[in-house]
Protein backbone atom coordinates (compact mmCIF):
# COMPACT_ATOMS: atom_id res chain seq x y z
CA UNK A 1 0.00 0.00 0.00
CA UNK A 2 1.09 3.87 -0.57
CA UNK A 3 -0.47 6.70 0.14
CA UNK A 4 -0.53 10.25 -2.58
CA UNK A 5 -0.03 12.96 -0.21
CA UNK A 6 3.24 14.72 -1.45
CA UNK A 7 5.32 14.51 -5.00
CA UNK A 8 8.59 14.70 -2.91
CA UNK A 9 7.73 11.16 -1.68
CA UNK A 10 7.79 10.00 -5.50
CA UNK A 11 10.79 10.05 -7.39
CA UNK A 12 10.56 11.90 -11.72
CA UNK A 13 10.54 8.65 -13.05
CA UNK A 14 7.50 7.60 -11.07
CA UNK A 15 5.80 10.62 -11.94
CA UNK A 16 6.60 10.41 -15.55
CA UNK A 17 5.09 7.32 -15.77
CA UNK A 18 1.82 8.59 -14.35
CA UNK A 19 1.89 11.12 -16.76
CA UNK A 20 2.42 8.58 -19.25
CA UNK A 21 -0.62 6.63 -18.28
CA UNK A 22 -2.80 9.96 -17.94
CA UNK A 23 -1.79 10.72 -21.71
CA UNK A 24 -2.66 7.09 -22.67
CA UNK A 25 -5.93 7.43 -20.53
CA UNK A 26 -6.74 10.58 -22.01
CA UNK A 27 -6.61 9.86 -25.63
CA UNK A 28 -8.35 6.13 -25.10
CA UNK A 29 -11.85 5.18 -24.41
CA UNK A 30 -13.04 4.68 -20.78
CA UNK A 31 -11.49 1.48 -19.42
CA UNK A 32 -13.66 -0.28 -16.77
CA UNK A 33 -10.38 -0.90 -14.51
CA UNK A 34 -11.82 -0.17 -10.95
CA UNK A 35 -15.16 -2.21 -11.27
CA UNK A 36 -16.10 -2.89 -8.06
CA UNK A 37 -13.95 -0.24 -6.35
CA UNK A 38 -14.49 2.81 -4.42
CA UNK A 39 -13.40 5.91 -2.49
CA UNK A 40 -14.07 8.30 0.09
CA UNK A 41 -13.77 11.59 -0.40
CA UNK A 42 -13.70 13.82 2.61
CA UNK A 43 -14.18 17.68 1.93
CA UNK A 44 -13.38 19.87 5.18
CA UNK A 45 -13.49 22.57 2.43
CA UNK A 46 -15.04 23.57 -0.56
CA UNK A 47 -14.30 22.51 -4.04
CA UNK A 48 -15.66 22.35 -7.73
CA UNK A 49 -12.75 21.15 -10.30
CA UNK A 50 -11.57 18.51 -7.53
CA UNK A 51 -14.49 16.98 -6.30
CA UNK A 52 -15.80 16.84 -10.08
CA UNK A 53 -12.74 15.33 -11.20
CA UNK A 54 -12.68 12.78 -8.73
CA UNK A 55 -16.23 11.54 -8.53
CA UNK A 56 -15.94 11.51 -12.75
CA UNK A 57 -12.89 9.85 -12.74
CA UNK A 58 -14.12 7.52 -10.47
CA UNK A 59 -17.20 6.65 -12.28
CA UNK A 60 -15.29 6.68 -15.56
CA UNK A 61 -13.67 3.80 -14.01
CA UNK A 62 -16.02 2.06 -13.45
CA UNK A 63 -15.79 2.64 -9.45
CA UNK A 64 -18.02 4.31 -7.09
CA UNK A 65 -16.90 7.49 -5.24
CA UNK A 66 -18.48 8.62 -1.98
CA UNK A 67 -18.52 12.51 -1.12
CA UNK A 68 -18.51 13.25 2.50
CA UNK A 69 -18.08 16.67 4.34
CA UNK A 70 -17.35 16.29 7.93
CA UNK A 71 -19.09 18.87 10.20
CA UNK A 72 -21.82 19.16 7.00
CA UNK A 73 -23.61 15.66 6.54
CA UNK A 74 -20.85 13.80 8.37
CA UNK A 75 -20.13 13.87 12.17
CA UNK A 76 -17.49 16.64 13.21
CA UNK A 77 -13.65 14.81 13.83
CA UNK A 78 -10.83 15.53 16.65
CA UNK A 79 -7.69 15.33 15.33
CA UNK A 80 -5.89 15.82 18.28
CA UNK A 81 -4.96 12.40 20.72
CA UNK A 82 -5.17 12.27 24.58
CA UNK A 83 -7.90 14.91 24.38
CA UNK A 84 -11.08 14.73 26.51
CA UNK A 85 -13.40 15.35 23.55
CA UNK A 86 -16.36 17.30 25.33
CA UNK A 87 -16.56 19.64 22.41
CA UNK A 88 -17.99 20.06 18.65
CA UNK A 89 -16.14 16.71 17.71
CA UNK A 90 -18.47 13.94 17.76
CA UNK A 91 -15.75 10.95 16.79
CA UNK A 92 -12.05 10.71 16.72
CA UNK A 93 -10.00 10.29 13.10
CA UNK A 94 -8.54 7.31 14.45
CA UNK A 95 -12.00 5.50 14.02
CA UNK A 96 -13.14 7.26 10.83
CA UNK A 97 -10.39 6.25 9.22
CA UNK A 98 -10.14 2.55 10.59
CA UNK A 99 -14.26 1.92 9.49
CA UNK A 100 -13.81 4.17 6.18
CA UNK A 101 -11.21 1.56 5.47
CA UNK A 102 -13.49 -1.42 6.24
CA UNK A 103 -15.74 0.05 3.70
CA UNK A 104 -13.80 1.77 0.39
CA UNK A 105 -10.63 0.73 -1.45
CA UNK A 106 -9.09 4.98 -0.73
CA UNK A 107 -9.53 7.43 1.23
CA UNK A 108 -8.74 11.29 -0.23
CA UNK A 109 -8.53 14.26 2.06
CA UNK A 110 -9.12 17.74 1.02
CA UNK A 111 -8.15 20.37 4.25
CA UNK A 112 -6.80 23.66 4.39
CA UNK A 113 -4.88 25.29 7.06
CA UNK A 114 -6.38 27.04 9.45
CA UNK A 115 -4.35 29.94 9.02
CA UNK A 116 -3.60 30.95 12.60
CA UNK A 117 -0.54 29.50 13.64
CA UNK A 118 2.01 28.21 10.71
CA UNK A 119 4.35 26.35 12.98
CA UNK A 120 1.04 24.13 13.75
CA UNK A 121 -0.29 24.06 10.00
CA UNK A 122 2.61 22.72 8.40
CA UNK A 123 2.26 19.26 10.23
CA UNK A 124 -0.46 19.02 7.79
CA UNK A 125 -2.40 16.88 10.75
CA UNK A 126 -5.61 16.22 9.28
CA UNK A 127 -4.46 14.30 6.33
CA UNK A 128 -1.23 12.76 8.12
CA UNK A 129 -3.62 11.19 10.65
CA UNK A 130 -5.68 9.89 8.22
CA UNK A 131 -2.60 8.05 6.28
CA UNK A 132 -1.28 6.81 10.04
CA UNK A 133 -4.78 5.36 11.01
CA UNK A 134 -5.95 4.08 7.05
CA UNK A 135 -5.66 0.66 6.10
CA UNK A 136 -5.62 1.69 2.79
CA UNK A 137 -4.25 4.36 0.47
CA UNK A 138 -5.00 7.91 1.07
CA UNK A 139 -4.49 11.14 -1.83
CA UNK A 140 -3.87 14.52 -1.09
CA UNK A 141 -7.07 16.29 -2.46
CA UNK A 142 -4.93 19.59 -1.34
CA UNK A 143 -3.90 20.36 2.21
CA UNK A 144 -0.75 22.73 2.61
CA UNK A 145 0.40 20.89 -0.76
CA UNK A 146 -1.46 20.07 -3.50
CA UNK A 147 0.46 17.30 -5.88
CA UNK A 148 -2.90 16.35 -8.33
CA UNK A 149 -2.74 19.97 -9.30
CA UNK A 150 0.81 19.35 -9.96
CA UNK A 151 0.32 16.20 -11.99
CA UNK A 152 -2.38 18.19 -14.21
CA UNK A 153 0.00 21.76 -14.24
CA UNK A 154 2.91 18.99 -15.50
CA UNK A 155 0.81 17.89 -18.34
CA UNK A 156 -0.62 20.44 -19.47
CA UNK A 157 3.18 22.02 -20.09
CA UNK A 158 4.56 18.53 -21.49
CA UNK A 159 1.62 19.05 -24.09
CA UNK A 160 2.29 22.31 -24.82
CA UNK A 161 6.26 22.67 -24.70
CA UNK A 162 7.62 19.34 -24.62
CA UNK A 163 10.62 18.31 -22.71
CA UNK A 164 10.75 20.57 -19.76
CA UNK A 165 13.87 20.24 -19.13
CA UNK A 166 15.96 23.63 -19.20
CA UNK A 167 12.94 25.52 -19.76
CA UNK A 168 12.08 28.72 -17.66
CA UNK A 169 9.33 28.56 -15.10
CA UNK A 170 8.16 31.63 -13.46
CA UNK A 171 6.15 31.33 -10.01
CA UNK A 172 4.80 34.21 -9.50
CA UNK A 173 2.88 35.96 -6.48
CA UNK A 174 0.12 37.71 -7.57
CA UNK A 175 -2.47 40.53 -5.28
CA UNK A 176 -5.96 38.78 -3.83
CA UNK A 177 -7.66 40.90 -1.23
CA UNK A 178 -6.94 38.17 1.61
CA UNK A 179 -3.95 35.64 2.57
CA UNK A 180 -4.34 32.14 0.61
CA UNK A 181 -3.23 28.69 1.36
CA UNK A 182 0.55 28.07 -0.10
CA UNK A 183 -0.63 24.53 -0.95
CA UNK A 184 -0.25 25.11 -4.78
CA UNK A 185 2.81 28.09 -4.80
CA UNK A 186 4.77 24.79 -2.61
CA UNK A 187 3.56 22.29 -4.95
CA UNK A 188 4.28 24.85 -8.28
CA UNK A 189 7.77 25.17 -7.01
CA UNK A 190 8.60 21.64 -6.17
CA UNK A 191 6.96 20.33 -9.61
CA UNK A 192 9.09 22.69 -11.52
CA UNK A 193 12.03 22.15 -10.24
CA UNK A 194 11.65 18.51 -10.15
CA UNK A 195 11.04 18.32 -13.88
CA UNK A 196 14.40 19.90 -14.50
CA UNK A 197 13.25 23.57 -14.85
CA UNK A 198 14.98 26.75 -14.47
CA UNK A 199 12.66 27.80 -11.63
CA UNK A 200 12.36 31.67 -10.95
CA UNK A 201 10.01 32.27 -7.60
CA UNK A 202 8.95 36.49 -7.88
CA UNK A 203 6.83 37.65 -4.70
CA UNK A 204 7.22 41.03 -3.48
CA UNK A 205 8.69 41.25 -0.06
CA UNK A 206 11.39 38.37 1.34
CA UNK A 207 8.36 37.90 3.83
CA UNK A 208 6.22 36.18 0.94
CA UNK A 209 9.65 33.49 0.30
CA UNK A 210 7.59 30.02 0.90
CA UNK A 211 8.21 27.79 3.62
CA UNK A 212 11.88 26.37 4.06
CA UNK A 213 10.88 22.82 3.85
CA UNK A 214 9.90 23.37 0.10
CA UNK A 215 12.51 25.98 -0.97
CA UNK A 216 15.37 23.70 0.33
CA UNK A 217 13.73 20.88 -1.74
CA UNK A 218 13.30 22.64 -4.59
CA UNK A 219 16.88 23.57 -4.53
CA UNK A 220 18.30 20.36 -4.03
CA UNK A 221 16.12 18.97 -7.01
CA UNK A 222 17.30 21.95 -9.27
CA UNK A 223 21.12 21.90 -8.11
CA UNK A 224 21.00 17.46 -8.47
CA UNK A 225 20.10 18.27 -12.13
CA UNK A 226 22.22 21.06 -12.82
CA UNK A 227 19.25 23.94 -13.14
CA UNK A 228 19.15 27.38 -11.04
CA UNK A 229 16.49 27.94 -8.26
CA UNK A 230 16.30 31.88 -7.98
CA UNK A 231 14.46 33.85 -5.41
CA UNK A 232 13.70 37.57 -7.03
CA UNK A 233 11.32 40.35 -6.29
CA UNK A 234 12.09 42.63 -9.52
CA UNK A 235 9.31 42.27 -11.93
CA UNK A 236 10.84 42.69 -14.73
CA UNK A 237 13.98 40.68 -14.82
CA UNK A 238 12.08 37.84 -13.40
CA UNK A 239 9.96 37.96 -16.21
CA UNK A 240 12.33 38.09 -19.02
CA UNK A 241 12.95 34.77 -20.51
CA UNK A 242 10.31 33.03 -18.99
CA UNK A 243 8.51 29.82 -20.95
CA UNK A 244 6.07 29.22 -18.70
CA UNK A 245 4.41 32.16 -16.06
CA UNK A 246 2.32 30.36 -13.17
CA UNK A 247 0.28 32.66 -11.23
CA UNK A 248 -0.68 32.32 -7.54
CA UNK A 249 -1.72 34.60 -4.48
CA UNK A 250 -0.36 33.42 -0.97
CA UNK A 251 -0.04 34.60 2.29
CA UNK A 252 3.08 35.74 4.17
CA UNK A 253 4.44 33.34 6.35
CA UNK A 254 5.46 35.57 8.95
CA UNK A 255 2.17 37.09 9.75
CA UNK A 256 0.52 33.45 9.44
CA UNK A 257 -2.86 34.59 11.96
CA UNK A 258 -1.93 38.60 11.79
CA UNK A 259 -3.92 39.70 9.09
CA UNK A 260 -4.41 43.24 10.15
CA UNK A 261 -0.21 43.55 9.92
CA UNK A 262 0.16 41.85 7.13
CA UNK A 263 -3.00 43.89 4.73
CA UNK A 264 -0.89 46.71 4.77
CA UNK A 265 2.26 45.37 2.83
CA UNK A 266 -0.04 43.40 0.41
CA UNK A 267 -1.77 46.37 -0.66
CA UNK A 268 1.33 48.03 -1.71
CA UNK A 269 1.93 45.52 -4.16
CA UNK A 270 -1.42 45.33 -5.89
CA UNK A 271 0.65 45.90 -9.25
CA UNK A 272 1.77 42.43 -9.43
CA UNK A 273 -1.03 41.48 -11.01
CA UNK A 274 -0.41 39.73 -14.05
CA UNK A 275 -1.58 41.46 -17.21
CA UNK A 276 -0.44 42.14 -20.94
CA UNK A 277 2.71 44.52 -20.10
CA UNK A 278 4.36 41.58 -17.99
CA UNK A 279 3.99 38.76 -20.29
CA UNK A 280 5.07 40.21 -23.14
CA UNK A 281 8.29 40.89 -21.68
CA UNK A 282 8.84 37.13 -22.59
CA UNK A 283 9.35 35.84 -25.76
CA UNK A 284 5.74 33.64 -26.12
CA UNK A 285 5.25 32.55 -22.18
CA UNK A 286 2.57 30.44 -21.46
CA UNK A 287 0.59 31.48 -19.14
CA UNK A 288 -2.08 29.10 -16.16
CA UNK A 289 -3.44 29.28 -12.89
CA UNK A 290 -4.98 26.56 -10.68
CA UNK A 291 -8.16 28.80 -10.42
CA UNK A 292 -10.70 29.86 -8.79
CA UNK A 293 -9.08 33.23 -10.13
CA UNK A 294 -10.06 36.72 -9.58
CA UNK A 295 -10.43 38.60 -13.04
CA UNK A 296 -8.33 41.83 -13.25
CA UNK A 297 -7.48 41.24 -9.52
CA UNK A 298 -4.89 38.43 -10.02
CA UNK A 299 -5.07 38.43 -13.91
CA UNK A 300 -6.07 40.42 -16.27
CA UNK A 301 -8.86 39.75 -19.09
CA UNK A 302 -6.63 39.98 -21.86
CA UNK A 303 -4.07 37.64 -19.98
CA UNK A 304 -6.73 34.99 -19.60
CA UNK A 305 -8.60 35.40 -22.62
CA UNK A 306 -5.19 35.45 -24.92
CA UNK A 307 -4.15 32.28 -26.73
CA UNK A 308 -1.18 31.73 -24.61
CA UNK A 309 -3.05 31.04 -21.31
CA UNK A 310 -3.39 27.71 -20.75
CA UNK A 311 -5.37 27.25 -17.41
CA UNK A 312 -8.50 25.47 -19.18
CA UNK A 313 -6.25 22.89 -19.99
CA UNK A 314 -4.96 22.18 -16.49
CA UNK A 315 -8.44 22.12 -15.06
CA UNK A 316 -9.10 19.66 -17.72
CA UNK A 317 -6.17 17.61 -17.26
CA UNK A 318 -6.95 17.60 -13.56
CA UNK A 319 -9.56 14.54 -14.58
CA UNK A 320 -7.01 12.76 -16.44
CA UNK A 321 -4.31 12.49 -14.17
CA UNK A 322 -6.33 11.42 -11.45
CA UNK A 323 -7.77 8.44 -13.05
CA UNK A 324 -4.04 7.63 -13.40
CA UNK A 325 -3.34 8.19 -9.89
CA UNK A 326 -6.63 5.95 -9.05
CA UNK A 327 -5.94 3.19 -11.39
CA UNK A 328 -2.17 3.09 -10.14
CA UNK A 329 -3.92 2.88 -6.76
CA UNK A 330 -6.55 0.92 -6.86
CA UNK A 331 -5.54 -1.68 -9.30
CA UNK A 332 -3.07 -3.76 -7.36
CA UNK A 333 -0.41 -2.86 -10.40
CA UNK A 334 2.67 -0.99 -9.20
CA UNK A 335 2.35 2.85 -8.73
CA UNK A 336 4.96 3.56 -11.43
CA UNK A 337 2.76 1.34 -14.01
CA UNK A 338 3.73 1.51 -17.83
CA UNK A 339 1.64 2.74 -19.87
CA UNK A 340 0.94 -0.70 -21.40
CA UNK A 341 -0.56 -1.73 -18.60
CA UNK A 342 -3.82 0.32 -18.95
Amino acid sequence: MRHFLSTLDYSRAELEALLAAARALKAGPHAQSLAGKSIALLFFNPSLRTRTSFELGMHQLGGKAIVLEPGKGAWPIEFDDNVVMDGEPEEHVREVARVLSRYVDAIAVRAFPKFQRWDIDREDRVITAFARHATVPVINMETITHPCQELALALTMQEKLGRLDGKKFLLTWTYHPRPLNTAVANSALILAAKMGMDVTLLCPTPEYRLDDRYMDAAAKLSADQGRTLTVSHDIASAYRGADMVYAKSWGALPYFGRWDQEQPIREQHRHFMVDREKLELTPDALFSHCLPVRRNVKVSDWVLDSPRAIHIDEAENRLHVQKALLHALLSGLPTGLPTGAL
